[in-house]
C-alpha cells in the first residue's frame, strides 16, 4: 500500500467529492420528502422544516465543497467546478432567506443540484490531470 503524501490526497479529495455528492442527493430528498409530507400528511413539520437542519446543512456543504472542490481548483486550474457549486452554494444560501415552504425547496434544490454538478465535474477533472 502507498501511503505517499501524493497518493493520499486525491484519495481523500475524491472521497470529499463523493461526499458532496451523496449530501446534496440527501439534502434534495429532505426537501421532497418534506414538500410531501408536511403537506399531504401534515406530519413531522416541527422536525423537518426546522431551520436548524438547513443551517447546518448549509454550513457542512460549505465546508465540503471549499476543501474538495477549492482543493481541485487548485490542482487542475478549471474554474467550471469551482462556479458552479458556488453558485449553486449561493442558492442553498438564498434559501435561508425565504419562508419555509415551496420557494425555499425549489431554492435549495436548484442549490444542491449545482453543487452536486460541481463535485462531478471536480472529480471529472482531478482524473483528467493524472
Amino acid at each position: 500500500m502507498n501511503n505517499e503524501p501524493s497518493t493520499i490526497r486525491p484519495t481523500l479529495r475524491r472521497r470529499l467529492d463523493q461526499t458532496g455528492i451523496w449530501l446534496s442527493g440527501l439534502c434534495a430528498l429532505h426537501c421532497l420528502a418534506t414538500i410531501v409530507i408536511v403537506s399531504g400528511l401534515g406530519l413531522g413539520g416541527q422536525f423537518l422544516l426546522s431551520p436548524d437542519i438547513h443551517r447546518y446543512g448549509l454550513a457542512l456543504a460549505l465546508i465540503v465543497a471549499a476543501v474538495a472542490i477549492g482543493w481541485g481548483a487548485l490542482k487542475h486550474r478549471q474554474a467550471a467546478p469551482f462556479v458552479i457549486a458556488m453558485t449553486g452554494l449561493t442558492f442553498m444560501g438564498g434559501a435561508l432567506a425565504v419562508p419555509h415552504g415551496f420557494e425555499e425547496a425549489i431554492l435549495t434544490i436548484i442549490g444542491v443540484a449545482l453543487v452536486s454538478l460541481g463535485h462531478v465535474l471536480n472529480l471529472r477533472h482531478a482524473h483528467r490531470a493524472h
